[in-house]
This record gives C-alpha cells, sequence and structure tokens, in this order.
C-alpha cells in the first residue's frame, strides 16, 4: 500500500479531525455555502449517467458526434479560461460563479428540449461557458473563505454533500427515465435547471458581502499579476501533467467512456446505469470522512499515487465486465467498477484543489485555479472524444488498455513530482501562500 510509506502526522495538523471539530471552525459563510452543494447536486444528479442515452438513444444521434458533443463544454471552457482568470483576480468570484450558475439554467432548458446534434451543441456551448468560469471561481471563493488549515477538510466534506446528492438524483432518475418515453429526458434536465437556483439565491443574497475583490490596487509596490509568472511557476506546471493524466483516465471516462462502454459492449440497462452510479456516490459518501481523516498529513503525492492504482483496478473490472455482456457477472463487474472508482475520487477531490490553492499567492489565486481548470478541460475535450472513437469502431479492448496505460504515466509523473515541491503544498507542513517572489525558483 502507498499509504503505508507516506510521513508520519504533521504536528501541525490533528491527526484525526472530526466532523464536528471541522464544522465549528468553518466560518458562517462557508457553512451557506456549503449548504446549497445538496440542492445544486440533485439536479447534477437526474442527467449525469444519461446524457450519452439520452443523445444517442432518444435523439438518434450517432455515438461518434455524441463523443464530439460531450466534449465540447470543455472545449469552450478552455477558449475563455484565460480572460476567466484574469476576471475573477479583478473582480472577485462570486459574481463570476452566478453568472456560470445562470448559463447552466439555460444550457440545461436548451438541452431538455434539443431534436437535432444543432441545438445540442446550443446546449453544451452554454455549459461550456458555464464550466469555464464556474470551476475556477468556486475554487477561488472557497478559498476566500474557508481558512487553509481546514480547507483540505472543506474540500472532501463538500464532494461527500455533493456525490450524496448526485446518488439520490441518479437513482431517482434511473428509476425514471426510459428512452421509449423523451419527456421523462426533458423532465430531468428541465429538474436539473431548477435546482441552479438555490445557489444563485445565497450568493446572490446572504453572502453578497464575501468574494467580490481579491486582487490588490495597482500601484508600484502590487505583486506582478499575470499568466506568465503562473506558467513559470515550475512546480506547478509538474502539477498540471498530473492533473492532466487525473482528468483524462479518471471524470473525462465517468461521464461519457464508462457509460458507453456500459451500453455499447456490456450490454448495460438504463436501470443498471442508475444503480452503479448510485453505488459510486454511495462510497464515496460513506468513504470521504474516513479518507480526509486518514490521509490528514499525509503527503499528498502518496495519496494521488494510491488512487491512481484504484483507478486501474475499476477499469479493469469494467473491461472484464464487457466480456460477459447482458450477464448478472457484468452487471456485478460494472456496479463494482464504480464502486472502486469511487474510493479513488475520495483521494483526489481533497487532494488537488488543496495543492492548487496552497501554490497559489493570494493575488493571482483566480489564475492558478483557470490554468488548473483549463488542463482538465484539456483532458475533458479529448477523453470522451477518444472514447467515441474507439468504441463507436468497436475498439473497446484498446480503450480499456488506453486507461490503465494512463494510470501508470501518472504514477510515474507523481514520483517526478514529489521531488520538487514543498512540503506545505504536500500537506505535511502547515500551509502558506508562497510570495510572489519564490515562484519562479524551480523549472
Amino acid at each position: 500500500m502507498v499509504l503505508a510509506t507516506m510521513d508520519d502526522m504533521s504536528p501541525a495538523v490533528s491527526p484525526r479531525p472530526t466532523l464536528s471539530s471541522f464544522w465549528h471552525d468553518l466560518p458562517r459563510e462557508g457553512r451557506l455555502l456549503l449548504s446549497t452543494v445538496i440542492v445544486d447536486a440533485l439536479g447534477i444528479g437526474f442527467v449525469l449517467p444519461f446524457g450519452v442515452v439520452y443523445l444517442h438513444e432518444v435523439r438518434d444521434i450517432a455515438l461518434p458526434t455524441v463523443g464530439v458533443l460531450l466534449a465540447l463544454p470543455s472545449a469552450i471552457a478552455l477558449a475563455l479560461l484565460g480572460p476567466i482568470g484574469t476576471v475573477i483576480d479583478r473582480y472577485g468570484p462570486r459574481r463570476l460563479q452566478m453568472l456560470a450558475l445562470s448559463m447552466n439554467v439555460l444550457g440545461s432548458l436548451v438541452l431538455a428540449f434539443a431534436t437535432t446534434p444543432a441545438a445540442a451543441a446550443l446546449a453544451f456551448t452554454l455549459f461550456g461557458a458555464g464550466q469555464a468560469v464556474f470551476w475556477p471561481a468556486s475554487q477561488s471563493l472557497v478559498a476566500a473563505i474557508v481558512p487553509v488549515e481546514i480547507r483540505q477538510r472543506y474540500y472532501g466534506l463538500s464532494f461527500t454533500v455533493l456525490n450524496l446528492g448526485i446518488g439520490i438524483g441518479g437513482l431517482a432518475s434511473g428509476l425514471f427515465v426510459s428512452e421509449a418515453h423523451p419527456w421523462t429526458f426533458q423532465a430531468i434536465y428541465v429538474a436539473n435547471a431548477l435546482s441552479f437556483l438555490a445557489p444563485l439565491s445565497v450568493l446572490a443574497i446572504p453572502l453578497r458581502h464575501v468574494g467580490n475583490t481579491v486582487a490588490p490596487h495597482e500601484d508600484d509596490e502590487a505583486p506582478t499579476a499575470s499568466y506568465r509568472v503562473v506558467l513559470r511557476h515550475g512546480v506547478f506546471r509538474r502539477f498540471l501533467v498530473v492533473v492532466f493524466f487525473s482528468a483524462f483516465v479518471g471524470y473525462a471516462q465517468f461521464e461519457a467512456g464508462w457509460t458507453a462502454y456500459a451500453r455499447t459492449v456490456a450490454d448495460a440497462s438504463t436501470k443498471l446505469i442508475g444503480i452503479a452510479f448510485a453505488v459510486n456516490t454511495a462510497t464515496i459518501v460513506l468513504l470521504q470522512l474516513v479518507v480526509i481523516q486518514r490521509i490528514e498529513g499525509h503527503r499528498r503525492t502518496r495519496v494521488l499515487m494510491l488512487m491512481s492504482v484504484v483507478w486501474a483496478l475499476s477499469w479493469s473490472l469494467m473491461g472484464i465486465a464487457g466480456l460477459l455482456p447482458g450477464s448478472v457477472v457484468a452487471a456485478v463487474l460494472l456496479s463494482a467498477s464504480m464502486g472502486v472508482f469511487a474510493l479513488g475520487e475520495t483521494f483526489q477531490s481533497p487532494v488537488v484543489p488543496a495543492i492548487t490553492n496552497d501554490l497559489a499567492p493570494e493575488h493571482l489565486r483566480g489564475r492558478y485555479n483557470a490554468v488548473g481548470s483549463g488542463v482538465f478541460q484539456v483532458a475533458a475535450v479529448v477523453g470522451p472524444v477518444t472514447a467515441g472513437f474507439l468504441l463507436g469502431h468497436h475498439l473497446s479492448a484498446a480503450f480499456v488498455v488506453l486507461l490503465l496505460v494512463g494510470c501508470a504515466v501518472m504514477v510515474a509523473m507523481l514520483g517526478r513530482l514529489e521531488r520538487v515541491i514543498s512540503p506545505e503544498a504536500n500537506g505535511v507542513a502547515a500551509a502558506h501562500p508562497l510570495p510572489a517572489q519564490e515562484l519562479t525558483s524551480v523549472s
């Protein structure tokens, strides 16, 4: 086990933080922000498992085209992330997050009534614009509200609440939707649109006083604020390679690749897909808080190595299920693969944003999160297109092998990163943002 070789717990952090102590330390604004997650997540859960099914089987769009459509939001987000990071640093993340939520409302409503690839492309373009804004804005807002010493725990708990909502929503929609009744899919996309109204309300009223500005005044004493400074940060560049591979073999395949493989290779029903997603989220809900306690004070690079091994096991189980299509064994293996993947997610979710924001100085936090999100989006473009091409051309074995090789490469990249990352950013010492003059010290 990778964790067996980790450093001892850091004395700067409580080795076994409890939920009650974390909640006591969390500012009121952090509690409000966390409270909106589950409502939003319910809507996401309604639609998350069924994008491929809706577009391919209900709207009769070819599978390779579906892969391109599912990659479109990430392509749009990638194109917009540069200016978005700058705007977040200048005007603050709260307003930008509200804009992102509004775009998601419109995108869900358009997709609910889309009957052609062009209409679906419009919906996914709106999703992409929202996606470009939401990730760096939300991560920057959390970093502005939550103290650094409990930030990793916040990310983990938020991910737990998110997946609780997704699990409930996915299970409910799995029992509700039917490819024979297109209106059922329209209903879940409308419900998803409505779910974004809760976080919009909280950001607009009780949280209107936070996250409005983060950048210093532009005078001779202000630190330099530009993407050149971010990209000269050598440790961060190495971390971005890890982010790319974790996205390509992870979340880029979670919604598109796994679902397409389950339907076209393993012959899974829509109900089984809903159940498998529920297994995924139930595993996260049950294990995330335990994992947060176990990884506290350990090297984050080792935690991500363990994640890579776990994800390789998940894709192996999925691959074996394809050898027994339509069988009870295949159903069990597919559900198990999603549960195992969820275990890897519990390692990833608190660690990756914590590293990003511990490496970032405050005045560049929007840009750091935007660049990290940009790399994630590159993988999210390549992943569905690759899955759609390989599975659309009946190259399922090559698809599975590609994911396993990606997991192995990620372990190698983490080994390189561990040699240069600071103890603070690696989670084994009290974290402090690096001064601007130290950002270029490692190349």
